[in-house]
């Protein structure tokens, strides 16, 4: 039986699907979603493993015309991390008809196509358990008006729909080789990222449009106490910064008496014990660092 293995990297323009899709493939939450476009700041590794194939998903931040310093480095990573792929799949949710982000993007995927790597672009049509069937066929036929796909495929990662028909389709498209990860991994990020990313998703839950944006998460230590909770359990003790870039964004993340705080380190507080496999005192603050996005010294202290 041929093996194959390599990686493949999702684009498209922010809160397309990506990383639901993502989550859909591997199994198991390893990017973190939101309702809010550019959630995703750092390329996230899910490995797909079956008998005859491991698929090694990067998921990256969405490409769009960027506005900050932030911006500029964001689509620099995913152009980085279209040139190390083996497969792209362009995301296209079905529920928006198709824009000029989308041709934005199709224009780069053309560039990509043109310049001797010969690198295939899958078109993904994501959400397509929201629209009817008619709706669905009208924006396939936009899509492939786009540019010329390898394959075109429509998918609904909440609702399961195709979600096995495009593992085999990107499958189809690597090489064959041995596998690059251990059985059983499903991603590789280190840990501090995934908790980071965990809090991240927690606070952006039922803010104002322009806080993600600008709200930064950053883990500074994770230490295991002495002494095990009870039952013998682990514990951790998991101290994490937010940095917002103003005052009274500061005042939404913490709420009335520090209320939504509190819900977000509950939220995240789950998360993070399911992914740690141990009991978490979990220790938010909340920093203001002015207009960091546009900062070259604050972006790489946050990783950027």
């Amino acid at each position: 039986m041929t093996f194959r293995s390599g990686f493949a990297c999702f684009v498209g323009r922010p809160n397309a699907g990506k990383s639901t899709l993502t989550n859909a493939l591997v199994g198991q939450k390893v990017a973190i979603t939101s309702g809010r476009p550019q959630t995703t700041r750092h390329t996230i590794r899910g490995i797909v493993h079956r008998p005859d194939a491991q698929l090694i998903l990067v998921d990256t931040p969405g490409l769009h015309r960027p506005r900050t310093l932030l911006g500029e480095r964001l689509n620099a990573l995913v152009k980085d991390t279209l040139t190390e792929v083996d497969v792209v799949g362009f995301c296209l949710p079905a529920d928006e008809r198709v824009g000029p982000g989308d041709r934005f993007i199709a224009d780069q995927m053309t560039e990509l196509a043109r310049d001797g790597r010969g690198t295939p672009v899958v078109a993904i049509v994501t959400k397509a358990d929201l629209v009817g069937k008619g709706k669905l066929a009208e924006h396939l036929m936009a899509v492939q008006g786009l540019g010329d796909w390898a394959d075109i495929v429509p998918v609904s990662a909440v609702g399961g729909y195709q979600v096995d028909v495009l593992e085999k389709v990107l499958i189809g498209h690597l090489p064959e080789g041995t596998p690059l990860y251990a059985e059983g991994e499903l991603t590789d990020e280190p840990e501090a990222v995934m908790v980071a990313e965990l809090v991240r998703e927690a606070a952006l839950e039922g803010v104002r449009d322009e806080l993600p944006h600008s709200l930064a998460v950053v883990v500074d230590e994770i230490v295991p106490r002495d002494e095990p909770a009870a039952g013998g359990v682990p514990m951790l003790d998991v101290r994490v910064n937010l940095f917002v870039e103003r005052d009274s964004q500061k005042a939404i993340i913490i709420g009335k008496g520090g209320a939504r705080l509190r819900d977000v380190g509950s939220e995240a507080r789950r998360g993070i014990e399911a992914l740690l496999g141990a009991r978490v005192y979990l220790d938010l603050h909340v920093k203001v660092a002015k207009d960091w996005q546009r900062d070259p010294k604050q972006l790489g202290k946050m990783g950027f």
